[in-house]
């Protein structure tokens, strides 16, 4: 099933299934955006990395990633001091990403499965250990651009750009609400330099757009719906849950 594929898939009456999947996964990938900040990409890629290829679930996340995104770096009011801080890892992120997409495409290899299965662990690991870094004013710059395109290789792999972006941006010791516009600042970052590999290699075209623009509405209606949630629910409690199904599910992925 090649990327141009998806969207005759998605639409075909006799393929229900795969709608019922991708309607499901960003439902449920915004409604964890929607309760704690982060997850839609990682969700995603997780569970539609169960039917399809990573380059395709890559190209159906692009409009969910970026609106989402979009919007939640859009609710700071810290923007300009955040993109001060923040240009050497957003830097590293393009120069990444382009690299190792040009170097080895954007999820299409055949070990490219088990490659997202390790990240998920990865992830998962350092959420439920609660890892915290401590990053000093002095290297911000230098280990900010090798964060970035650390993040950028894996981002070209696998699809899911939390690693090691995440950790860093929780070591600089922002504010609550900084930290949440800084996360949406890297996130859109990602998603921009992973569509524009996507296009470069021919897994983005029209078709990809109008699939992604579809799983858009349950990824908008999972986050409203996770949002209402967040006041009702243990946030610790939730996270944990989180970060435990995505550990199995990266285990599952990897053999």
């Amino acid at each position: 099933m090649g990327p141009m594929d998806i969207l005759p898939l998605i639409f075909s009456v006799t393929n229900w299934t795969l709608v019922l999947l991708v309607l499901g996964t960003f439902f449920l990938a915004g409604a964890v955006k929607g309760v704690i900040g982060l997850g839609l990409p990682t969700v995603a890629m997780g569970l539609l990395g169960l039917a399809m290829a990573p380059v395709q679930a890559a190209a159906l996340l692009v409009v969910p990633s970026m609106v989402t995104n979009v919007w939640q770096l859009a609710l700071g009011g810290r923007f300009l001091y955040l993109m001060k801080r923040l240009w050497p890892l957003l830097a590293g992120v393009f120069a990444g990403t382009w690299a190792a997409a040009a170097l080895m495409g954007t999820g299409s290899q055949p070990w490219a499965v088990r490659a997202l299965g390790v990240a998920l662990v990865l992830y998962a690991i350092s959420g439920l250990l609660a890892f915290q870094l401590r990053v000093p004013v002095r290297w911000e710059r230098s280990l900010g651009a090798v964060v970035g395109c650390t993040t950028g290789v894996i981002t070209a792999a696998t699809g899911v750009f939390v690693i090691p972006a995440v950790p860093y941006l929780q070591g600089l010791g922002l504010a609550k609400d900084e930290l949440v516009q800084a996360l949406g600042i890297s996130f859109t970052a990602s998603t921009l330099a992973l569509a524009a590999a996507l296009a470069r290699g021919g897994a983005l075209g029209h078709h990809e757009i109008a699939a992604s623009l579809f799983a858009l509405v349950p990824a908008m209606a999972g986050m409203w719906a996770g949002q209402y949630l967040r006041s009702r629910i243990s946030p610790a409690a939730f996270r944990r849950g989180f970060f435990t199904g995505l550990g199995l599910l990266g285990l599952y992925l990897c053999f």
